[in-house]
């Protein structure tokens, strides 16, 4: 059951955090020293305009999280966020931080930020899970615990298109790697051949942060409603003579987030960023019958031809495929 908190919980918030640090080295929990408002959580939270919440079985506190606003352009924060070792995986962490993230979103939250220890890596999996990505630098603390900190952030409600810098690719690669595993192995035309392995999509995405940090790629992702649903890219050509053109690359969109306007928001998102940056041609290929082309075309992108056999389907078969152009001065 998850229940509004409460000041009486205090002793179970604080042994719920308390086994949760005790799991990694040198990580102190010294309550009155450094967090006295664990003794009355749900009033500091209400003093802060947000609210706390517990997860409860049998009478005993399994789970916690908090939410409160930020005095930074509709965003609030997701906070002491714990679960019982026993109860991960059981699928609480979602629901807690579900309840949290709707509360924020219905008291008007447009982003969602947070800090996490940089220890706690099975923590950062299960943010960007949720679709946080990693965002701006490192959080020293003057604690005991000589704790460093991850920022976290997202986009709570909407469709949302941002480019994203070689920290926040690096923590989006294992849901990109999701998108593409879903879209290979349901017939989508990138490069890969269908049954597509988690493993071979990291590695891919790998190799586009490592290509993000060197400035050879621009990594755009959309998110819905708070989860990262789609992506592009935009590889720049580096030959001397090419300095005002770019290819747009592994336009994906999540089948369970079809037919929203993601690939169109994804595109227009393309042109925008390549404007910027002075890339003022852009070219790309997809498949001649898929329905990429007929986005393409719709958004006025010019055709250069069709290449019969240029790819092949699993079963060996060709396929033909359709280069287009398009001018963004």
């Amino acid at each position: 059951m998850i229940r509004p908190g409460r000041d009486e919980d205090a002793e179970g918030f604080i042994r719920l955090i308390g086994d949760a640090w005790s799991e990694y080295p040198n990580c102190i929990l010294d309550v009155d020293g450094e967090l006295p408002e664990l003794r009355t959580l749900a009033t500091y939270f209400a003093g802060l305009g947000g609210t706390v919440w517990a997860a409860e079985e049998d009478g005993a506190l399994v789970g916690m999280v908090a939410t409160r606003p930020l005095n930074d352009d509709r965003a609030w924060e997701i906070a002491k966020m714990y679960v019982a070792k026993a109860h991960r995986g059981s699928g609480l962490a979602h629901a807690l931080i579900g309840t949290a993230e709707g509360h924020a979103v219905a008291q008007g939250a447009r982003r969602m930020i947070l800090w996490t220890d940089t220890r706690f890596e099975a923590a950062h999996r299960f943010y960007e899970k949720r679709g946080y990505v990693r965002s701006g630098s490192i959080r020293i603390l003057d604690d005991i615990s000589k704790s460093l900190e991850f920022r976290y952030a997202k986009p709570a409600v909407g469709l949302v298109v941002d480019a994203l810098d070689a920290a926040a690719a690096a923590s989006a690669e294992r849901r990109l790697a999701d998108i593409l595993v879903a879209c290979v192995n349901g017939g989508a035309s990138v490069s890969f051949l269908p049954p597509l392995s988690l493993e071979i999509a990291k590695a891919f995405w790998r190799g586009v942060s490592a290509s993000v940090a060197t400035g050879g790629t621009v990594l755009l992702v959309a998110w819905c409603d708070g989860q990262i649903a789609g992506t592009a890219q935009l590889v720049l050509a580096q030959q001397p003579n090419g300095p005002h053109r770019a290819e747009v690359a592994k336009v994906l969109v999540d089948p369970a987030y079809r037919r929203r306007g993601i690939a169109r928001a994804l595109m227009q998102r393309v042109e925008q960023t390549a404007r910027g940056i002075g890339r003022k041609l852009l070219i790309l290929d997809t498949w001649s019958d898929r329905e990429a082309a007929v986005l393409y075309r719709a958004l006025g992108w010019m055709e250069v031809g069709t290449v019969p056999g240029y790819a092949i389907e699993p079963d060996g078969s060709p396929v033909d495929t359709t280069f287009f152009w398009k001018r963004v001065a």
